[in-house]
């Protein structure tokens, strides 16, 4: 087997990778040709364990025998259809199995096909929500500095993440930024939510102070800082930014495009958290990683607001065309069904335990300066190489791949993110690879 899939290796030429140093990896590729529960197996036959579902997404292991054969059946009784001024039965199943599992109230779905468009969604509906409540001047967006909100130029606008920024200086105007909430000085090595930084909430005190509020359409942010080395909110944060945001009539949008269905041990971050916002971003675990599709959850306040002037006329001039795409929204129903059957929503908080002690139990070795848990994820912030940032956890990165598992690592930080199936074996071979790995990487 290993011999035919090396056999059948195509030309590294065409393809132009991204978020890839395509160069690098095309000199020294790393491929995977199958997937099954919580591992990869290797073009060469090796098999990989998969400490990062994926990229976040495949929440629920993979090779589901279910969700194929949903997907496989939607096909046959039918393709595609559009969303524009028609319908089809299964997109409203689906925003309907999603409306039950929703924070209370926002129960309006509108489906998109990535994480980065449900936040361009999601911004729209901010400042038309402003404007169809007589408030056009409500037009500046707020993020935060370090959040990742996807690719689009909404999202790299609101985001806060310097790369992503600096190649495509051409940005929505009008956005400013908190600051971020990590504060290694006061709260390394939090076991859960850091005890200290509540007061950078009062930057969206001092950006009202400074704008006006009646500028002012949505603030939106991560509940936990994923893409950007697992940053977690203070206790209180995200409290204190719901209050002002009610304060002064801001709309507030959670990017759960990364802890939706249960990474952090409940169905939204937004449950976890105790805090209902606005808007809420999805996609990744939505499908469990199987067909792209994402998926904004709007209060019926926002959605309510827009229902207005002649029935004829169209409520919100957005949308695409697999919006609510058939094939997905099969794929999604399945999922949602093997998080129900499983438990997989709910199972983070039964292995949080567990979870925070075998990775805090890395702590004492070399040129570890943070680990950060929350639910079924963590981040680890290694000492940086003196000018050369972020070599050393590419070389823990690349050791651990090549030792049988998969991370995921953004300059000197380690992410962990595994399948919610994740079971005591598995977790002990996660740490027995990377505490390996995290010696040798001197």
């Amino acid at each position: 087997m290993a011999d035919q899939m090396r056999a059948n290796q195509p030309s590294l030429e065409n393809y132009w990778m991204p978020f890839t140093a395509n160069r690098q990896f095309k000199a020294a590729p790393r491929m995977f040709a199958e997937a099954k529960g919580m591992y990869y197996t290797t073009t060469d036959g090796r098999q990989v364990l998969d400490g990062t579902a994926g990229l976040w997404c495949v929440n629920a292991g993979h090779g589901h025998q279910s969700i194929a054969s949903a997907v496989e059946r939607q096909l046959t009784i039918m393709d595609y259809a559009p969303s524009f001024q028609m319908g089809h039965p299964i997109a409203f199943e689906f925003a309907e199995r999603l409306a039950e599992i929703a924070p209370a109230g926002l129960d309006r779905i509108f489906f998109t096909n990535s994480g980065s468009e449900s936040v361009d969604t999601a911004l729209k509906m901010a400042l038309a929500y402003h404007r169809a409540r007589g408030e056009g001047t409500r037009t500046r967006l707020i993020g935060r500095e370090r959040g990742y909100h996807g690719v689009g130029f909404g999202g790299i606008s609101v985001g806060g993440i310097v790369n992503n920024r600096r190649t495509f200086p051409t940005h929505l105007p009008g956005v400013d930024h908190l600051r971020d909430t990590h504060d290694l000085e006061r709260n390394a090595f939090s076991p859960c939510e850091p005890e200290f930084g509540v007061e950078r909430a009062e930057d969206l005190e001092r950006i009202v102070a400074l704008h006006g509020a009646e500028s002012i359409a949505a603030l939106i942010v991560e509940p936990v800082a994923g893409s950007t080395g697992v940053l977690i909110p203070p206790k209180g944060y995200l409290q204190r930014l719901r209050e002002i945001c009610d304060k002064y009539g801001i709309l507030l949008i959670f990017d759960e495009v990364i802890t939706g269905f249960g990474r952090l041990g409940t169905p939204f971050a937004a449950d976890y958290f105790g805090v209902t916002p606005d808007i809420i971003t999805t996609a990744k675990g939505l499908t469990n990683g199987v067909i792209p599709m994402g998926a904004v959850f709007a209060s019926r306040d926002v959605h309510d607001a827009l229902m207005i002037g002649p029935e004829n006329m169209i409520e919100l001039f957005h949308g695409y065309t697999y919006s609510g795409h058939p094939a997905a929204a099969a794929a999604g129903i399945a999922t949602l069904d093997i998080y129900k059957n499983e438990g997989l929503l709910t199972r983070g908080a039964d292995m949080a335990g567990q979870w925070q002690s075998a990775i805090h139990g890395l702590k004492d070795l070399p040129n570890i300066v943070d680990i950060r848990t929350i639910g079924f994820v963590a981040g680890i912030e290694l000492k940086s190489r003196d000018g050369a940032p972020g070599k050393r956890a590419y070389d823990v990165f690349v050791d651990c791949f090549e030792r049988g598992l998969l991370i995921r690592v953004t300059g000197d930080i380690i992410a962990l993110s595994p399948p919610l199936i994740m079971d005591e074996s598995h977790l002990d071979e996660l740490v027995s690879i990377l505490s390996d790995a995290l010696r040798r990487a001197e």
